[in-house]
């Protein structure tokens, strides 16, 4: 997540870099033709590339709200991810007995889910760092599956079965646990839905054509203008439109392990710190500190 801090030059120009360059050369080359044959070439009315950058802003104002949707919901699943987690591990404590082996395990497995799926979401190992939460054995079992944090909550989704059966929990408060558990499957499902489902790449493919399209009609239009000005001026105006086209396209996947991301790792530390400070623990991590102007 970007953070309100300054944000360097580097990563502005990185994410425009290669359209500035294409935009160069259509304007360069746009240019030198409208210039040899010129007498050849009607008029062309500065309201035609108005028209178009009109359409233009329409259009990255719809994708950017667009965007924006999306990394807002995978934002509020998050948040309910923590609350729920929270909420998971003060239940154990009002229904089980204090100094229940049960509480830590579960809790620990609950830390381990939270890195897990932000692992998961972002297309990495999903059993990194699950070393110091779950045992060899869990992990063992959690191998076999392809859904890593979903065997994770089957894990505590059978010691909660055994601690009813075992006459540990009674119904009400199993099905206090069991609601918790439901809640936080649900809140994994909305992350994988927003992570996999694809925003249209053609909408993309087509702006970028308008935008070149518009850079064309602009160069001609201003045919009279001395190139010096007038290619500087072209790429100045493509690169605000491309700014705001990548801001919205890297918004719209919130999970790809970018500054733009939902800070799901800064998010898993916290409820890592929560936990461990609900169950007393000496030893609590720091949280996530950022990465210059942007948080993971």
């Amino acid at each position: 997540m970007i953070l309100e801090k300054k944000i360097p030059f580097y990563y502005i120009f990185n994410k425009i870099k290669y359209d500035i360059i294409v935009v160069f050369m259509v304007g360069f080359v746009t240019n030198l033709l409208t210039r040899q044959f010129n007498p050849l070439l009607p008029e062309m009315p500065l309201g035609v590339p108005a028209l178009l950058g009109t359409a233009i802003s329409i259009l990255l104002s719809f994708k950017m709200n667009q965007s924006y949707d999306r990394w807002w919901e995978a934002r509020k699943v998050w948040g309910a991810i923590v609350n729920d987690s929270r909420s998971f591990v003060i239940q154990l404590q009002s229904f089980l007995p204090s100094g229940n082996e049960a509480i830590r395990r579960m809790s620990y497995r609950q830390i381990a889910w939270c890195y897990s799926l932000s692992q998961s979401l972002r297309g990495l190992d999903a059993t990194v760092g699950l070393d110091t939460l779950i045992s060899e054995t869990e992990r063992s079992e959690i191998a076999k599956h392809n859904n890593k944090p979903l065997a994770i909550l089957q894990l505590n989704a059978r010691e909660i079965q055994e601690l009813r059966f075992g006459n540990k929990l009674e119904v009400f408060t199993h099905l206090q646990l069991d609601n918790t558990l439901v809640r936080l499957c649900d809140s994994m499902g909305k992350a994988e839905r927003i992570n996999s489902t694809i925003f249209p790449s053609t909408y993309r493919q087509f702006l970028h054509f308008i935008i070149y399209l518009f850079i064309v009609t602009l160069s001609i239009a201003l045919r009279q203008v001395n190139m010096i000005f007038e290619i500087p001026l072209l790429m100045f105006i493509a690169a605000a439109f491309f700014l705001i086209e990548k801001s919205a396209y890297h918004l719209q996947d919130p999970f790809k392990n970018r500054p733009s991301d939902v800070s799901i790792t800064a998010i898993s530390r916290t409820i890592e710190i929560n936990i461990r400070q609900l169950l007393g623990d000496n030893e609590v991590p720091e949280p996530v500190k950022p990465e210059g102007f942007y948080i993971l």
